[in-house]
Formats: C-alpha cells, sequence, structure tokens
C-alpha cells in the first residue's frame, strides 16, 4: 500500500517537472526559440486548443452557409422547398395520369371501342312480385308514432303546444317610441323601438340563446327560443351581453342598444316575434 502511494507520487511529481523545448539554427547553432513546459501544463494546454478548435468549428457549421455543405445538413428553407417540390411533383404525376386515362376513353369512344356493361339485368316484374313489403307491427307502431309528432317543432315539451302563446305574460325588451310598425308586406317582420343611449335590452320570456352573431345589415344580432316554437330576435345592438348556448330568464339583460348595421339611422331596438316559423306583430301582445 506504501509503495503504491510513494509510485503515486513519483508520477504527480513528474508531470510537474519543467521541461525545456529548444530551436536552434542547425549551421550556427543559435538559439532561436525556447519554450519551458511540464507534462501537466503540455497536456492542459493540448486540451485547451482542442476545446477552441471544437468550438470554432462547431460555429462555423452551426452559423455560417458551410453547413449545406456537409451531407444531411441542408437548410430548412430549402428542405421545406424540396418537400414542396415533391408534392408538387406527385400531383403534377397524378394528373396526367388521369388526364391519359381521359384521353384513352374518349379515343375508344371516338373508335366506337366501348366494351358492353357487365351489371347483372334488371329484375323482372315477377321478381318484384315476390318481394314482401308489408311492414312488422313494430314498424308500423314506430311510423304511427313518428308522423303523429311534429318534426319541424322546436318547443321543449309536447304538452307546451296545448294553449298556443295567448296566456303568456311578455315582458317588454325596452320602453321607447315605436318608429316602424309591423309591416309584413314590405317585409319589416318586427317593430323599432327608439330608446335612450346605452339602454339594455331585455329578454321577453323565458328561453334559451340560439344565435349571438354580427353581420353588416343588421349589425349585432341576438336570437333566443322559447316555448311553444316562439323565438324572438333583436337587431342593431352595440353589445351582446349573452352567447349561444345561455339560458335566460325573462326580464334579463341580454344586450346594449345600439346603431350597428347598414338598415339603421339611429339608436333603436328592432325587435321581431315569430310563431311556428311566420312573423307575427309584437304590438298585438306588449306596450312599448
Amino acid at each position: 500500500m506504501t509503495e503504491q502511494k510513494d509510485n503515486k507520487k513519483h508520477f504527480l511529481k513528474r508531470l510537474r517537472h519543467r521541461y525545456r523545448l529548444v530551436v536552434m539554427n542547425d549551421d550556427t547553432f543559435e538559439e532561436n526559440f525556447s519554450l519551458r513546459l511540464t507534462p501537466l501544463g503540455l497536456v492542459i494546454l493540448l486540451g485547451s486548443v482542442t476545446i477552441v478548435m471544437v468550438m470554432l468549428v462547431t460555429s462555423l457549421i452551426a452559423f455560417t452557409p458551410l453547413r449545406e455543405y456537409i451531407p444531411g445538413y441542408a437548410d430548412v428553407a430549402m428542405r421545406r422547398e424540396l418537400i414542396s417540390m415533391a408534392m408538387r411533383s406527385d400531383s403534377l404525376e397524378q394528373a396526367l395520369i388521369e388526364q391519359n386515362m381521359f384521353n384513352e376513353n374518349i379515343t375508344k369512344v371516338l373508335r366506337g371501342d366501348i366494351k358492353p356493361d357487365t351489371a347483372g339485368t334488371k329484375p323482372t316484374k315477377k321478381e318484384y312480385e315476390k318481394l314482401k313489403l308489408n311492414a312488422s307491427q313494430n314498424e308500423a307502431a314506430l311510423k304511427y308514432t313518428i308522423e303523429s309528432q311534429d318534426k319541424y317543432s322546436l318547443a321543449y315539451g309536447a304538452e307546451s303546444n296545448k294553449n298556443g302563446i295567448s296566456n303568456f305574460f311578455f315582458f317588454t325588451p325596452i320602453k321607447g317610441v315605436v318608429s316602424e310598425q309591423f309591416k309584413s308586406k314590405e317585409r319589416h317582420y318586427g317593430v323599432d323601438i327608439v330608446g335612450p343611449e346605452n339602454e339594455p335590452i331585455k329578454v321577453t320570456l323565458d328561453g334559451t340563446v340560439i344565435l349571438a352573431t354580427w353581420s353588416s345589415e343588421t349589425g349585432y344580432t341576438i336570437t333566443v327560443q322559447h316555448t311553444n316554437n316562439l323565438i324572438s330576435v333583436y337587431k342593431h345592438n352595440s353589445v351582446l351581453l349573452k352567447k349561444v348556448g345561455d339560458y335566460v330568464k325573462a326580464g334579463e339583460a341580454i344586450a346594449i342598444i345600439g346603431n350597428s348595421g347598414e338598415q339603421t339611422t339611429g339608436p333603436h331596438l328592432h325587435f321581431e316575434l315569430w310563431y311556428n316559423g311566420s312573423a307575427i306583430d309584437p304590438q298585438g301582445y306588449m306596450v312599448f
């Protein structure tokens, strides 16, 4: 154990011994250059030079165009361009194949070289008569159930259609002056109510918002689906306070009066009521 320690100390001492490297003129033996180094210093010097060279080469490859000359290390933009060109060539090849097939078919048609239809013959009348077209008991019951229902109704329940909307209590969306009456013949399917600026627009009945959007003609528009296949529409708002899918209660603010859209000349609310797919006059159910 002691001998190993002595050898280790001796080796470390030898690494620290100084040596002198001399460059002399061969003719005159004049000393031109000399360098004093230890073996440990020489190793450190060589390691430092190696690290610097590696960093220099890496920088040249990473930040200069030299990387393009290394196989498999092409520019990203070039790779994208190559992929795009490959996709275009594939598309052109497919288009060329389809064009050749089209030309061949046209040539065959012009020559009259048309193969007869290989599809099977059509069933005869007797074969049709053999088919059993009588519905089963379950199918007949299902058909009766579906046909007895209103397929296009948007109402929430069948019981709500019994009494119509005559017994509904409509909440007035906004208090103001009616500037334009309901005129279905002139395709004006609602009433225009002029109200104070920044006045909130309130929903007339409980329901669910089915449309909350903006268009160049009617501006910010919100539509609410109520029971009994009744829909209310509120147009030309400045701000919408609800989004599609929100459930709202009667009298709850859903928008702010505004002047948005091309079909308006001032701040007002265009209010519509649609019942069973037809527009009805809101003034027959509420006072503004």
